[in-house]
């Protein structure tokens, strides 16, 4: 054996990538994912829906002109997967339609950008409501949902802007003079030979959207110290958003997301019947509201409410019994009984004292504080990545289809 044998038996062995050898595979979308994974029972769902006020815009006809657009009920099922594993970036989507094979199933042979991604989630805020009313009677009709007892919270989630973003009036005056000059100044540049074109469009797109938001932030300023007759703050990157107590304690930027859920308080399947979003720190007087809200979705008014001591006013109480609901809130210890509160503000007070009532209040917490924390910690709604009251709300539409599905997977797949 010669040296040079010799010294090739020592050399490690390494796989190597041969790049130049061609190579054909042959593989089916639909065999990336087995049977059992959650993509399947999302357009499995999706699939069921009637999807036509989705499509309602699309100028583009079969046997006409026109660029075909992407299939909604592809989109669709890629956001409620993406909630259902806490994933709310279109990027991060995007990059996962490539890499991984859950998104990769959904999307088939379709390549799907972010900017698209990001339209379809907060551009169809009344369909998303049609389709989890659509859900809703679906459960109802196999007897799976009932409206007995409906149990109401809010929770606060942090907001897409900054603490210092908040300014006074005359800070937003400034900041708005500041960006006229900014303006000028871009425009002023639209000659520089070392600017492309799309570059240059980009720049003054950037410049006039930082102006309209400081102008937006100035109304809102205003509209605020009209109503509280004090110095306020608005953002200049969200206007919608309020500086509220969190759960931890601290004050930040957020929203409150209010939410109704029915159940069984000795366990079973949740599920969400009612989605509104506020950019108000208390949850007062949320009640009636909630109330309109269920009915809207399923055609019937709960039974019974189940809400924490800072949700109803008196005027709730009366509300609610005229369509022949019962509320239960715990009256504070400050709560005393006087002689012009109206009849249903006295039955409210004899119905605590019941054993019935204080054994249907103790589901409360079971009930409502589970979908809060499934959506804060398993579908990413601890933090909103849009802005303003109606993006937010399109975002806690599609959590609470997702939670809905999860929680009632068997009968959909059945």
């Amino acid at each position: 054996m010669s040296l040079r044998d010799r010294s090739d038996m020592n050399k490690p062995r390494l796989l190597k990538p041969c790049r130049r050898q061609a190579v054909m595979k042959f593989q089916a979308p639909d065999d990336l994912i087995d049977a059992t994974n959650p993509a399947r029972l999302f357009a499995r769902v999706v699939e069921s829906l009637d999807l036509s006020k989705l499509t309602a815009g699309v100028k583009s006809v079969e046997h006409g002109g026109g660029r075909p657009v992407l299939c909604p009920g592809m989109l669709l099922t890629l956001w409620l997967y993406a909630t259902s594993r806490g994933i709310g970036s279109a990027r991060e989507i995007e990059r996962l339609t490539t890499s991984d094979d859950g998104f990769k199933w959904i999307v088939g042979d379709l390549e799907v950008g972010r900017f698209a991604i990001t339209e379809f989630r907060v551009s169809h805020g009344e369909a998303l409501l049609g389709l989890m009313s659509d859900v809703l009677a679906a459960l109802m009709h196999k007897g799976l949902l009932s409206l007995d007892v409906v149990a109401l919270d809010g929770t606060r989630t942090r907001a897409s802007a900054s603490a210092p973003s908040f300014r006074r009036f005359e800070s937003l005056v400034e900041c708005r003079e500041q960006a006229l000059l900014h303006i000028k100044a871009v425009l002023a540049d639209a000659d520089n030979p070392e600017v492309t074109r799309g570059q240059q469009a980009a720049r003054e797109a950037a410049a006039r959207d930082i102006l309209r938001r400081t102008e937006e932030a100035i109304v809102t300023a205003c509209q605020l110290e009209q109503e509280s007759g004090t110095e306020a703050r608005a953002s200049t990157t969200d206007n919608d958003a309020r500086v509220m107590k969190m759960p931890d304690g601290g004050f930040r930027p957020g929203y409150n997301i209010q939410l109704a859920v029915a159940g069984k308080e000795t366990g079973g399947p949740r599920t969400i019947v009612g989605v509104d979003v506020t950019n108000l720190g208390s949850d007062m007087g949320a009640v009636t509201k909630m109330i309109d809200e269920v009915n809207a979705m399923t055609g019937v008014a709960p039974k019974h409410i189940l809400a924490d001591g800072n949700h109803a006013r008196h005027a709730c109480f009366d509300n609610a019994a005229a369509r022949g609901v019962d509320v239960l809130v715990p009256p504070s210890k400050r709560s005393k009984a006087h002689a012009k509160d109206s009849a249903a503000v006295t039955a409210w007070r004899e119905r605590m004292t019941t054993d019935d009532a204080k054994r249907l209040y103790r589901g409360r917490a079971a009930l409502v504080e589970l979908a809060n924390a499934h959506l804060k910690c398993n579908f990413g709604l601890d933090r909103v990545l849009v802005r303003g009251l109606g993006k937010v709300l399109c975002v806690g539409i599609i959590a609470a289809l997702t939670f809905n599905i999860v929680q009632h997977a068997a009968a959909f797949t059945s």
